[in-house]
């Protein structure tokens, strides 16, 4: 078998189903990602949303039977919001994230790989393959990296020269041995924009990513959010972008290559406070389809509660005292108790008093006390 000619046909079909960039790699041992993710362990710094066994992350023969070498694909989306819907005074609006517009990228990104294993498979009968997207036991962006797709930049994504940071990435672990291409260097140089305006401190330092304190990661968490980053959060729902948007290498960079991809704007930037309320049918209708739904609506509600907050809209006040009064989430109570001591001043006290007498769990008593101590900072 030709495998070069092989290779090029590959390459070209992937054009033709719309994947922007591919590259190969060889399905040998990510040695040198094996000593970071122990020191990423050791640190505590992972999200514990990553595979947990690190040998799986790093050997592919643990995961396929006799690799042979490893396809990367890439898909650039968009990162302007064509029609931005405005915020106003009385309409207060949240973000999601550009990784959440438009159709779910684990989707879109699958249905590529399987066309390319498709195509594979009937070129080469017996040919074997195991794709993956973000959630296999393999780094998408280690193994982006070693096939040429763009360098790990200091932001800790992959970025390429064609499309910026703005790519989705997913892999394909095959028995055929590819020529493998050669990795691109880093290009990153002295500029450290992206860790000097983390928000929260995530980026400890180039390519070193502390998940725990990573908006796009706390974004996603169920509980109580902790106090140090409610202020941070802004008006995000889901995920953060500011380490991609203040990139110089993603100026510019603005795709629009992928119907399924383009977002609604009301989607990508909602109301606010319809959201409060929204039923799990509706949510699911509305919101179903992007990534950013996939842990449900509870997070994106108390993070809608936190930048409610944030814009010290007092024209959310009704809804969130009743959600403070009569919501059956713990956490929801109390990020509302939080956010009506922090918007409402002086004319909340007795509201958050007769909520603390009436209020039984522990950790949204505590919450309402934070509220009323804001009151009393603010007469």
């Amino acid at each position: 078998m030709d495998m070069n000619s092989l290779k090029q046909e590959v390459i070209i079909y992937s054009k033709e189903i719309g994947i922007d960039k591919i590259g190969f790699t060889s399905a040998s041992n990510f040695t040198e990602l094996k000593s970071r993710l122990i020191r990423q362990q050791e640190l505590d710094y992972q999200s514990g949303f990553e595979e947990p066994d690190i040998e799986k992350r790093v050997r592919p023969e643990l995961i396929f039977d006799k690799p042979q070498s490893i396809i990367s694909i890439a898909l650039a989306y968009p990162s302007k919001l064509k029609n931005a819907p405005q915020s106003t005074k009385s309409e207060r609006r949240g973000i999601f994230c550009r990784a959440s517009w438009g159709t779910d990228y684990h989707t879109v990104l699958r249905n590529k790989l399987q066309l390319l294993e498709d195509f594979i498979k009937d070129k080469v009968p017996g040919a074997m393959a195991k794709s993956m997207v973000d959630t296999g036991e393999l780094s998408d962006r280690a193994v982006a990296e070693r096939a040429g797709i763009g360098w790990s930049a200091k932001n800790s994504m992959i970025i390429t020269p064609e499309f910026g940071s703005y790519v989705y990435l997913g892999d394909m672990i095959t028995n055929l041995p590819f020529i493998p291409d050669q990795p691109m260097e880093d290009q990153c140089g002295t500029c450290n924009k992206c860790v000097d305006v983390c928000p929260t401190g995530a980026l400890v330092q180039g390519g070193q990513l502390n998940s725990k304190r990573c908006i796009a990661f706390l974004t996603q968490t169920k509980g109580f959010l902790p106090d140090e980053f409610r202020t941070k959060i802004g008006n995000r729902l889901y995920g953060c972008d500011t380490c991609q948007t203040v990139c110089p290498k993603n100026k510019g960079m603005d795709f629009h290559f992928h119907e399924e991809m383009e977002p609604d704007p009301e989607v990508a930037k909602p109301l606010l406070k319809p959201l409060l309320t929204i039923s799990n049918r509706d949510f699911k209708e509305t919101y179903g389809y992007v990534s950013g739904s996939w842990r449900g609506k509870k997070p994106i509600q108390r993070n809608a509660i936190l930048a409610l907050a944030h814009f010290k809209d007092e024209t959310s006040l009704p809804e969130l005292i009743q959600i403070m009064k009569e919501d059956p989430r713990p956490v929801l109570r109390g990020t509302a108790a939080w956010a009506i001591g922090k918007i409402g001043r002086k004319q909340v006290v007795s509201i958050l008093e007769e909520a603390l007498m009436n209020e039984t769990d522990e950790e949204v008593r505590a919450e309402i006390e934070k509220g009323l101590q804001f009151t009393l900072e603010h007469q």
